[in-house]
């Protein structure tokens, strides 16, 4: 959809999408005195089994900002190891208690509370607006260069121009549809069925409280309940529904660390939410005028929680390359490339490792030699690599880091 093209922009930057990527580089393009527009097409942000990990290297940025003990006084856990269980014995997965960081441990908060903590402190500088249900349904666009957004509110269509549009909305990214960027999809053969047990404080799963992978089921500490994860073929839910909700339920009892009778509290198909995983990336982020960070630009599998923090990753390069320029109007192709240029390996490097450790169900054990089993094995005998696996998963491979503004910028 195409909109009638004007010169003036009503803000420096529109951005679709209100979740890690989206808040965190409109929070920093404020803090640097420009004025950006956040659209999202949900009226809050209660979006459940989101990813709820929030990595070293996040809250690093964090502490950057100058956010970090305010946002660690939200209710968490915290997780300074991961944990996985083999043949009945417990396995360091990742250890983070040697990264080069002041917190060495993934906090566990919910999404929701995340990204409501990062939009109110936007709201603390006069040039950031949010926009809740806002559905994004065409760009503005002339000659090529995309110039804005067009969006539906419960109000009625309006256009919203602005010198840098971001695509910031999610795997199943409209923006990035409407722009036609090419995406290379990489597949995989599994998907996730989530839902919720509760949680007791005689719970014997001390070495499973933070979301260890133990054949197949993930354990999230929630507090006063475990989000659980149950890994099944990729399409297979239709079938697994036909076997019936107590086939369901013996088979999550067979496999969970958790008491049998606990999986009685899964009352119908409707507690049972599905992740449908993949993992893709744009061959190109951006167009003039347009780029696309975190998931709209690479999808990202579950396996080490690493989407969220990626994202941020992403929003902090963006915000460092792209702040300056916009601030004196003269934003060009090259900086864009530049954002993607530096983000690429880092993304590249992650999908890589995560292809290589899935495993196909549709295969024999034999077929799955670069599987799970395989890298938990190598860690089990070089406990060393756990600190290599806790560098990869806490910080990745290039983590960002915020600069500091000027005083004239900001509030």
């Amino acid at each position: 959809m195409l909109a009638p093209h004007r010169n003036d922009p009503d803000t420096d930057c529109v951005i679709a999408g209100a979740g890690p990527a989206g808040l965190m580089l409109a929070l920093l393009l404020a803090r640097a005195g420009l004025a950006v527009t956040l659209v999202e097409k949900h009226g809050d942000f209660l979006r459940d089994f989101r990813g709820d990990t929030i990595h070293p290297s996040t809250l690093e940025v964090m502490h950057e900002l100058g956010l970090a003990e305010a946002l660690l006084e939200l209710p968490h856990t915290r997780a300074p190891t991961l944990h996985a269980e083999i043949a009945g014995a417990d396995l360091t997965l990742a250890d983070f208690s040697r990264l080069p960081v002041r917190s060495r441990f993934i906090a566990f908060m919910p999404q929701w509370d995340f990204l409501a903590f990062l939009a109110r402190e936007a709201s603390r500088y006069p040039g950031f607006r949010l926009i809740m249900n806002a559905e994004v349904t065409g760009l503005v666009e002339e000659a090529g260069r995309i110039d804005g957004l067009v969006i539906r509110t419960p109000e009625g269509e309006t256009v919203i121009r602005a010198t840098l549009t971001v695509g910031a909305d999610g795997r199943g990214s409209r923006v990035r549809g409407l722009a036609g960027l090419d995406v290379t999809q990489f597949g995989n053969p599994s998907d996730v069925l989530w839902f919720r047990l509760s949680r007791r404080p005689d719970d014997p799963v001390p070495a499973m409280a933070h979301a260890g992978p133990r054949q197949g089921f993930v354990l999230i500490d929630r507090g006063d309940y475990w989000q659980c994860g149950y890994v099944v073929r990729k399409g297979s839910f239709t079938d697994v529904k036909a076997q019936g909700l107590d086939a369901f339920r013996a088979a999550v009892a067979a496999i969970s660390p958790l008491p049998a009778e606990r999986v009685g509290e899964i009352a119908s198909w409707d507690d049972i939410h599905l992740l449908s995983v993949r993992i893709d990336r744009l061959t190109r982020w951006w167009r003039p005028g347009l780029i696309c960070i975190g998931d709209a630009a690479h999808a990202m599998s579950p396996i080490g929680g690493v989407g969220v923090n990626l994202a941020i990753q992403d929003a902090v390069a963006a915000a460092n390359r792209l702040a300056a320029p916009l601030k004196a109007g003269r934003l060009t192709d090259a900086d864009l490339a530049a954002v993607e240029a530096r983000r690429r390996f880092p993304t590249w490097a992650t999908q890589k490792i995560q292809l290589m450790m899935r495993r196909d169900p549709n295969k024999p054990k034999s077929a799955n030699r670069s599987g799970p089993p395989g890298f938990l094995k190598a860690i089990a005998r070089w406990p060393l690599l756990a600190h290599l696996a806790g560098r990869l998963i806490g910080l990745g491979f290039r983590p960002e880091h915020v600069r500091p503004v000027s005083p004239s910028q900001g509030q």
